[in-house]
Formats: structure tokens, C-alpha cells, sequence
């Protein structure tokens, strides 16, 4: 004869499977929908739209900023999906790498562009990644940004 908690335990064991299974397939099914959504989002091209800026934010982007900052460049370091650029850590290097990342996301929209700032009035850092194919655009557009620096 089987007791009530035999098959007690038999019942809480059944259900804890298939609520496992089932709770595995609606984790599998959220990461496809994710894998799913990210794959379907349209990618902006490779090529700088400069028209993204108004005169004056793009007079002052390329013309004023970034010959300014390419002229403070202490290091460049390649890195498997794009670069990082190092500059002198002053509080006015860091505001105009600011503000040059804030307008260089307006007119190259593929760029993933991440600042980090060392600690005890250490570097700068400007990090230019991004998708398939970035890195190789910032070789041929950005080729003056990445030669060593001298």
C-alpha cells in the first residue's frame, strides 16, 4: 500500500519537473525574442554624417576639436573590435573629449564610445568600438587618430 506522503512526494516531484521544463522554455524562448529584436533593428551604415551636426557643431567638431584633441593624444592602443586613445587627464582635455564623444555619437551612430577617467588625476581614456566592420572604418576614416604617436 502507498502512503499519503509517498505519494505526496511523488506529486511535488512531478510538478517541480515540468514547472522546471517549462520555466527553461519561456527562459530560452526570452533570449531568442532578444536575440531576435537586436538582429531586426536596422544598423546605421558605415560613414560619417556629418550633416548630423549643424554648421557650427560640426565647424567646431572637426575642425576645432578634433585637431585639438589628436594633437594631445599621449597613446593609441588597438583592441580586437576598434581603439582607445589616451589623453592628459586636466579637467579641460577631459570636457572637450566630452563633448567631442557627445557629437562624434551624432554623426557616427555605430560607434559604441565609452570615457574612462583614472583615478588620482590619472589619463583619460576615449575607447572607439563597435560592430563588425568598425574597427576597418576607423583604419580608412580615422586613419589619423590611430598612427603612433610621436
Amino acid at each position: 500500500m502507498v502512503s499519503m506522503v509517498g505519494l505526496s512526494v511523488a506529486f511535488v516531484l512531478v510538478c517541480g519537473m515540468a514547472l522546471a521544463k517549462t520555466s527553461s522554455r519561456y527562459a530560452d524562448d526570452g533570449a531568442k525574442e532578444k536575440a531576435t529584436a537586436a538582429s531586426s533593428e536596422p544598423e546605421s551604415p558605415f560613414a560619417c554624417d556629418r550633416l548630423a551636426l549643424d554648421p557650427e557643431a560640426r565647424k567646431r567638431h572637426f575642425d576645432e576639436q578634433g585637431p585639438a584633441l589628436r594633437s594631445l593624444r599621449k597613446m593609441v592602443r588597438e583592441l580586437p573590435d576598434g581603439y582607445e586613445i589616451q589623453f592628459p587627464g586636466d579637467s579641460k582635455t577631459i570636457a572637450m573629449v566630452t563633448e567631442w564623444a557627445a557629437a562624434e555619437r551624432l554623426c557616427c551612430p555605430f560607434f559604441d564610445i565609452q570615457m574612462r577617467m583614472e583615478r588620482e588625476g590619472g589619463p583619460v581614456w576615449l575607447r572607439l568600438t563597435g560592430r563588425k566592420g568598425t574597427k576597418d572604418f576607423i583604419k580608412a576614416d580615422g586613419a589619423s587618430w590611430i598612427k603612433p604617436v610621436s
